[in-house]
């Protein structure tokens, strides 16, 4: 196996220091999208509701962006949208600028827990990746070379997909060759909203999300808490990450990205934990052009 150069690292991005990062000139998007779907910069296509699987409480679908005039097989990224892992779609995509870059773009969905508890979540997303591999030549995917990237739970999932490996035989692999985690928790064990404490009762906790995901409350499930938990899997075959969190998030806290990043770090996983100032939860300073430049760059050297 290739091992890839150890990349540890902690940047700090100020918000007013933020333009001093290169960026390549971006195609223009054509307008805003329709039903708060993202709009398509020049050059680039969508096929939307793409059925991938097929599951007993229904199908799950994806959108495909890529580019219209391309060549060569594209590197996959693949975006999980977010939501508590209880809503969200996959309509509103963030990475689509990526397709205007080269990539195929695939925002898949996957069963929320209100429909199917944990581990339906993570095995859609596997099934995911390997749809890509399984339909390369249909779509034109490059399938040695397919990254995730996520925000809040669907960083979550991605760092999950990145580094826990399918328990069981695969006739196509779920592996990826990199991950990119917005904010995501990455330990349901010490997540604040899933443990009692003074200002926690035992019925809040029970009705966390985190618990809603579990079927039960962290401590009644430690080991299913820790199966679902991206601290707990990291080894040293997991794929290069890029780690990027807000420093005043006030629903995931930043530790969690913390200490994600130095158990790669010490497992010798390539990984960068990129923290930007005065950030929450999301929000506007993670749609910049900078953070865009910071993404695109990591897929770029990770997936080409």
């Amino acid at each position: 196996m290739k091992i890839l150069p150890v990349l540890s690292r902690i940047t700090l991005l100020a918000l007013a220091t933020l333009a001093a990062l290169p960026l390549a000139a971006q195609p223009k998007a054509k307008g805003k999208g329709k039903g708060g779907k993202p709009a398509l910069p020049e050059g680039v296509e969508v096929i939307r509701d793409i059925v991938f699987c097929e599951r007993d409480e229904g199908v799950l679908t994806l959108d495909l962006y890529r580019p219209k005039d391309r060549q060569d097989d594209l590197p996959v990224v693949i975006w999980i949208h977010g939501g508590g892992w209880l809503k969200g779609s996959k309509d509103r995509c963030p990475g689509v600028f990526l397709a205007a870059e080269g990539f195929a773009v695939v925002s898949t969905s996957y069963r929320l827990a209100s429909v199917a508890p944990w581990p339906a979540q993570i095995d859609d997303c596997y099934e995911t990746v390997r749809w890509v591999r399984r339909e390369a030549e249909k779509y034109g995917f490059d399938s040695d070379h397919i990254g995730v990237w996520g925000g809040s739970a669907g960083g979550h999932l991605a760092a999950l997909v990145g580094t826990r490996p399918y328990p069981g035989e695969e006739e196509t692999s779920s592996r990826v060759q990199a991950v990119c985690d917005w904010y995501g928790p990455s330990d349901l064990l010490t997540m604040p909203p899933n443990v009692v404490s003074e200002k926690r009762t035992l019925e809040q906790v029970a009705n966390s999300n985190g618990a809603k995901l579990l079927g039960a409350t962290v401590r009644d499930v430690p080991g299913l808490a820790r199966d679902a938990s991206a601290f707990h899997q990291v080894s040293g075959d997991d794929p290069p990450f890029l780690i990027m969190h807000g420093a005043e998030d006030p629903r995931v806290p930043l530790v969690q990205s913390v200490k994600l990043h130095e158990a790669l770090a010490e497992a010798g996983v390539g990984s960068e934990l990129v923290i930007l100032e005065e950030a929450g939860h999301g929000g506007a300073e993670f749609r910049t052009p900078e953070v865009q430049a910071t993404v695109r760059d990591f897929f770029s050297r990770t997936l080409r």
